[in-house]
């Protein structure tokens, strides 16, 4: 089973306009039965440009009729939905056009139930999942092949958990989950104390994960359990692949993560805010609501006020940026000698 398994419909203009709330204009009957970039779009498909750079595919796309802003639906003769915002209406569009397949109950015959564990109605467990002693699946709940789930976990309805996803005890997922392949929910946090010797004494985890309503977690990523408590991610929170979410770590409500980033142990993180690719936050810092931080940061203390935030050192030419790594080296020698010299000479 995929983590999400869509069938494909046909849908009118007329009925796209009313999913999307854009306003029609050319023939309300013309169907639709797919999306494609306008380059590559087919009569039967629907397409959407929100950035002038890409009028140019205006005049020869042949798609059956474009998403579109208003000020670009002038250079388009053909059929079109307008709205001011042509991407989250492509999104609905596409959602209306390939809905999630019908709810079925199905378990395969090489699935583990645990004593105790309590199945709701229209359950799907595929091959080789396993469901642990007292667990409690929600109706609608799908269940990839080779997920474990460990005791006394809980998913809520129509929450899809795809292939070989692991998920600890007491783990609690709320409704309209979507966790990808790869998975690990709920694993140890790291955590270890130095002893007298120099070597690590490992710090036993009795924490769990609580992860609210409409909840996204992209493939191959870690949400550790806490150390004692609860590592939360609260609704509409959405996690790009390859992600690290340390222990004792709480995300606000609809924050967003793209791929690579790292989140320490202890971190506080509020509503709202956006995280580039590879970002990585040390542990036990406070991020206020609506922060964003682009690509590449490295968050070495708290944020406290909204607003974005960058660090590093964009990309250059390798002379000059060794010639300028080079001149980095001598910037406290060279701030010493301006101190001296601003002392020499005065006010």
């Amino acid at each position: 089973m995929e983590s999400r398994q869509n069938s494909r419909m046909t849908r009118t203009l007329q009925e796209l306009a009313g999913i999307c709330g854009a306003e029609l204009q050319g023939d309300p009957g013309c169907e639709i039965t797919g999306v494609a970039a306008l380059d590559q779009a087919q009569p039967g498909d629907i397409g959407f440009v929100n950035d002038r750079k890409y009028r140019s595919f205006l005049d020869t796309t042949r798609a059956g009729a474009v998403i579109l802003t208003p000020d670009l639906a002038a250079a388009y003769p053909g059929n079109k939905l307008v709205i001011d915002d042509p991407y989250l209406a492509y999104a609905r569009v596409v959602e209306a056009l390939f809905p999630p397949a019908p709810a079925q109950a199905f378990v395969h015959p090489s699935a583990v139930i645990g004593e105790g564990a309590v199945i709701g109605e229209a359950v799907y467990l595929d091959a080789h999942s396993v469901v642990g002693d007292g667990c409690r699946l929600a109706d609608r709940v799908r269940l990839g092949p080779g997920s474990v789930l460990g005791p006394d976990c809980e998913i809520g309805e129509s929450s899809v958990i795809g292939s070989n996803v692991s998920i600890g005890g007491r783990t609690r997922i709320g409704r309209h989950c979507l966790i990808h392949a790869g998975v690990v929910i709920g694993a140890d946090g790291f955590g270890f104390a130095v002893q007298k010797d120099g070597r690590w004494h490992k710090i036993t985890q009795v924490g769990r994960v609580v992860i609210g309503d409409r909840v996204e977690i992209g493939a191959n990523s870690c949400v550790d359990r806490a150390a004692i408590g609860t590592t939360r991610l609260d609704d509409g929170v959405k996690l790009d692949n390859l992600i690290q979410i340390g222990h004792n770590t709480h995300l606000g409500e609809d924050t967003i993560v793209a791929a690579h980033t790292a989140i320490a142990g202890s971190t506080r993180i509020g509503r709202r805010c956006r995280i580039g690719g590879a970002v990585a936050i040390a542990g036990h810092l406070e991020i206020a609501d609506d922060v964003a931080i682009t690509g590449n940061s490295m968050v070495t203390h708290s944020l406290r006020q909204p607003g974005v935030y960058s660090s590093g050192i964009a990309v250059d030419d390798n002379r000059n940026w060794r010639r300028n790594s080079a001149r980095f080296r001598k910037l406290d020698e060279l701030f010493r000698r301006v101190i001296r010299i601003e002392k020499r000479i005065g006010p």
